[in-house]
């Protein structure tokens, strides 16, 4: 009998409770980095005009994490977003009134249709498949959408492939009418389509010897029969980069012109429906490029002279003119190129933005011309606005929205894109609000316990004087008073903190930061792949402080720095704030990658070395000359020392001190670090021991112990080990009293290995290998899925549990997702103790293991797992996941437990809590610790113990930010939410008075029985 009651008696006593929901947990939706390679991607503005003439302005955007998403400019939430598979990039969108359109697939295989401010997905179609797609570099090239004018606005024009064209109908999706290129192997690649009533225009390049050719094709709107097509004279040696196409939408009889730059001369060809027009040149000036600003439908670009000032060329009935020059644009040291951005008022009149970053006055300005203002002679506003580059790099990209309240007024609306990811909108010099994208893209993070209040509060006093001390503490007595009183009221009433309320911040921000009664609070440490550090604060998910690297000499040349590994070197229990260190791999854009360190106070993000300044960026220390190739934590009776190897395998220490140099001595015995070695086809796991002595080069060199190498057709994919969490229980003692003791060997490791590229269709496989001496523990063979391993995996104490697709079908078994649960033991059998955890690497007793395993059917695919973590390890290990349907679930052990009977569990049994073996694991909702938010696209989560023994916070980071905290075995520490404290406290002080009045009289009743005797 399957005990359905017992597992959901057991899910229900794990689930979160409904009145905890926003209350324990937070949960911040993120858009990501904005992708600004091409126009078609970037942030604009897009504003939506009812039929009451009422207009709903939105903020649009696809992303670095392949979303497409629209924020709100009066306050920066997000309005809505479409999350696309990984598989399924976006390429293109495009802006109608009341729709957005996109690109996406491999040579724009799927088209879709959106409302533009609810986000609801009108229309998905799939133009083909993606598997025959045409594959561009960039991916932008040879894709364009289009928006149908005049009879077809109801149409939507998809180039694909660079040489297929459908008109489509936006309600039904039908494709009207379909034309592909007769020569769809030619040199010739289309990527821009211009629809007008007479005509519909696909402009693409020809490559010839040293440039490309500017190709052009006229087809009819209504049917698609071609009119005219051929290529127009000119060379354009950069491509789609120096070719803009302008037309007025204002003026609807004024024909498109093709805009390119040729020569450093600017030319221009008008498009008419049989091509037959003259080719027109503007003289008189030398340019070295030409910007499509985001108003070319409105006849307007900005030309970049030879100098670097800028200047905006508009289309009339006359041709193209120059009609104004940006004062003082002229390239020049004392401040950075400028940005040119163009945008619509709510009249649809285009403006232009030029912004740059002032180095003499540390401030970012900005130049709005309006071409229609004065009398049609141009208009421009200028000013200054406070953008700290410090703190948010540098801007990359700007988008602009203006209004124009009075005749010679302009208020102007900046979205701007930083390098390190942020994303803010200034409206003149007022900043209205900054969303920090960058954390859609953590590489790293760790929780950080915080101090208590009078520890944060006296950080830094251990020199203090006497006298210094004697008034501080003096002034701490000031407060006792209301402290008694405070716990007096509280003894009384019973209002204790409870682990169900959520954690408030204090409201006094001078204060040094502190811990909750319970430990939930602490700092989340945080390092993006944008060159950005995070402080977050895990009760609300703020951003306490932000550090942006530098870049060191690299400054000079350019570069990145790409987070690799976050140590934690000082703890609340040293007694001091805590402090991290962050080891980066610096890639200049010269070619050379070094190994930078980043050590800051967790607390506050300040320069732990004390060589940057707060307001400056973060500079970092060159450990060393090269890349990295393995860095751990050394932990000593005296602190931490990080450990590091380089390409030469050369041991770097940091602390470079002389104590930690004594303590790394006196720890090389005991050091085992395996590493993956050898080329794509002959990869291998090679121990190396490091040898007491030094070497000439006045460093330790690590050597080769052993090695372990793998099949031709496999490559090692990743090596995890077990995390340093404590262990309660060495052993587990079965219900007939007898006892199988854990395999706890902490040398173990585990090896996840897929296909190699010389056999990508083999299998994949999951090791447990003995560190110490390269010895397989286990090894399973899982099946891959058209040669890609995405397998799971997470080891702590002595079980192993991983996840991954089956796709093979055989008797009784079908596809599906697999979990297997294992557990080691030592010995052969039960009572047998070989005290793995002390076991000398030589010893033969480090293979002898019984292993227990189970597989089970797992509902849905996963993208990372992880075990809770306590302080104690006491609580029973839950198994946390993210899933594919974006939700975060937690699963008890019980449910995982190899050793679940395939029977009526026994009395024994049942004293272990075995329950039944069920080969399916139940997908209960109650199991959902995200409830309703969708955190999507998680990579990793981080667990980490609270002060309660029974509690594990979580933060699972990815697209998203996600925190809680869970109870696997509940808050047995804890007194209950619904616990009468009151009536306990008139239960004792009841029996307090009973006492004090019963006492005399047994008194007296026992001196009258003493004279009667």
């Amino acid at each position: 009998m399957r005990l359905f009651s017992l597992l959901l008696g057991a899910a229900c006593a794990y689930a979160l409770h409904a009145s905890e929901a926003g209350v324990v947990d937070w949960h911040k939706p993120l858009a990501g980095v904005p992708l600004l390679q091409s126009p078609a991607t970037a942030p604009s503005f897009h504003r939506k005009e009812y039929e009451s003439g009422a207009t709903r302005s939105i903020i649009l955007t696809a992303t670095q994490s392949n979303v497409l998403a629209a924020l709100n400019p009066a306050n920066g939430s997000l309005e809505w977003r479409h999350i696309f598979d990984d598989d399924d990039h976006i390429l293109a969108y495009r802006k109608s009134n009341d729709v957005v359109a996109t690109l996406s697939g491999v040579g724009g295989a799927y088209l879709r249709l959106f409302d533009a401010t609810e986000g609801d997905l009108l229309l998905e179609k799939r133009l083909h498949s993606p598997e025959i797609g045409r594959l561009f570099e960039p991916a932008f090239l040879g894709i364009a959408l289009a928006f149908g004018v005049g009879e077809q606005a109801k149409d939507v024009y998809v180039l694909t492939d660079g040489h297929v064209l459908r008109c489509v109908h936006q309600q039904t999706g039908e494709v009207k009418w379909g034309w592909s290129a007769p020569d769809q192997t030619s040199l010739v690649v289309y990527s821009k389509i211009i629809a007008t009533p007479s005509a519909i225009y696909l402009l693409g390049l020809s490559k010839s010897f040293a440039s490309y050719t500017l190709h052009v094709t006229s087809l009819s709107p209504s049917t698609g029969e071609l009119i005219a097509n051929g290529n127009v004279p000119s060379s354009v040696p950069a491509g789609f980069s120096d070719v803009v196409v302008l037309r007025d939408l204002k003026t609807p009889g004024v024909e498109p012109h093709l805009v390119w730059l040729e020569d450093k001369v600017i030319k221009a060809f008008p498009l008419t429906p049989n091509l037959k027009a003259k080719l027109a040149v503007i003289k008189g000036a030398t340019y070295k490029a030409v910007q499509d600003v985001g108003v070319s439908e409105y006849g307007q670009l900005v030309a970049i002279k030879e100098d670097g000032s800028g200047w905006v060329i508009r289309l009339s009935s006359e041709g193209l003119k120059v009609i104004w020059e940006y004062a003082d644009s002229v390239t020049s040291p004392q401040r950075s190129d400028s940005i040119y951005a163009g945008g619509l008022d709510v009249d649809g009149q285009p403006y232009i933005a030029r912004v740059f970053w002032s180095h003499v006055f540390k401030q970012a300005s900005a130049h709005v011309f309006a071409s229609h203002l004065a009398e049609g002679k141009g208009l421009v506003t200028g000013y200054t606005f406070p953008f700290q580059t410090a703190e948010h790099g540098v801007i990359e990209h700007v988008a602009v929205d203006a209004a124009n309240p009075e005749p010679y007024r302009v208020l102007a609306r900046l979205f701007l894109t930083t390098s390190t990811g942020t994303v803010q909108l200034w409206q003149q010099d007022d900043l209205q609000w900054t969303r920090e994208e960058g954390l859609s893209d953590i590489r790293v993070a760790e929780l950080v316990e915080l101090p208590e209040r009078k520890v944060a509060a006296h950080a830094g006093v251990e020199h203090e004087t006497f006298s210094s001390r004697l008034r501080r503490q003096l002034s701490d007595a000031q407060d006792f008073p209301q402290y008694v009183l405070h716990f007096a009221r509280r003894f009384v009433t019973g209002s204790y903190a409870s682990v169900g309320a959520a954690i408030a911040p204090s409201a006094n921000t001078t204060e040094p930061l502190s811990r909750d009664a319970f430990g939930f609070r602490k700092v989340i440490v945080a390092a993006t792949s944008h060159g950005k550090m995070y402080g977050i604060d895990s009760a609300n998910g703020d951003v306490l402080w932000s550090r942006v690297f530098g870049l060191g000499w690299a400054a000079q040349v350019g570069g990145h720095i790409i987070p690799a590994k976050l140590f934690v070197t000082r703890t609340v229990g040293d007694g001091e704030t805590p402090q991290v260190v962050l080891v980066t791999q610096r890639r200049a854009n010269n070619g050379l990658v070094d190994t930078v360190l980043f050590h800051v106070d967790a607390l506050t993000g300040e320069d732990a070395r004390g060589n940057s300044p707060a307001g400056d960026v973060l500079q970092g220390q060159d450990v060393v000359s090269g890349p990295l190739v393995e860095a751990f934590l050394l932990r000593t009776g005296t602190g931490r020392t990080i450990v590091l190897l380089d390409e030469f395998l050369q041991v770097h220490l940091y602390p470079e001190t002389d104590e930690a140099r004594h303590d790394f001595e006196k720890a090389i015995p005991a050091l085992r670090i395996p590493l993956k070695s050898g080329s794509p086809g002959q990869r291998s796991l090679t121990g190396q021991q490091i040898p007491p002595n030094v070497e000439f080069t006045g460093r330790h060199i690590a050597y080769s112990t052993w090695t372990l190498p793998f099949p031709p057709t496999e490559d090692i994919l990743a090596v995890f080990a077990r995390p340093t969490d404590p262990v309660a229980s060495l052993g587990k003692v079965l219900g007939n009293r007898t006892t199988l003791y854990k395999y706890l060997n902490p040398n173990l490791i585990g090896v996840l290995t897929g296909p190699s590229a010389s056999a990508p269709l083999t299998t994949c496989g999951v090791y447990l290998v003995d560190g110490a001496k390269g010895t397989v523990i286990y090894h399973s063979v899982l099946p891959s899925v058209e040669g890609v391993c995405d397998v799971k995996a997470t080891l702590v104490e002595n079980w192993l549990v991983y996840h991954y697709y089956d796709n093979e079908v055989g008797p009784g078994q079908a596809k599906g997702y697999r979990i297997v649960s294992v557990e080691m033991y030592e010995g052969h059998g039960v009572d047998e103790k070989t005290r793995s955890s002390d076991l000398s690497s030589l010893s033969n007793e480090t293979v002898s293991v019984s292993i227990y395993e189970q597989a089970y059917v797992f509902p849905r695919g996963i993208t990372t797992m992880s075990p809770t973590s306590t302080s104690y390890g006491i609580t029973m290990k839950d198994i946390v996941v993210a899933n594919e349907n974006h939700q975060i679930q937690s699963f008890p052990r019980r449910f995982l437990d190899p050793r679940r009977p395939k029977h009526k569990p026994t009395a024994e049994e049942m004293e272990e809590w075995l329950i039944q073996y069920d080969p399916v694991i139940p997908d209960d909702p109650k199991r959902v610790i995200s409830h309703k938010y969708q955190v999507a696209k998680t990579r990793r989560i981080v667990t980490s113990p609270a002060l309660l023994e029974s509690t594990s916070v979580v933060f699972a980071y990815g697209l998203d930010l996600f925190f809680t905290r869970i109870a696997p075995s509940n808050t047995f520490d804890v007194l209950s939410e619904n616990f009468n404290k009151a009536q306990l406290v008139f239960t004792i002080a009841a029996l307090a008075l009973a006492i004090v009045v019963v006492k005399p009289m047994v008194a007296r009743k026992r001196l009258r029985e003493r004279w009667h005797e």
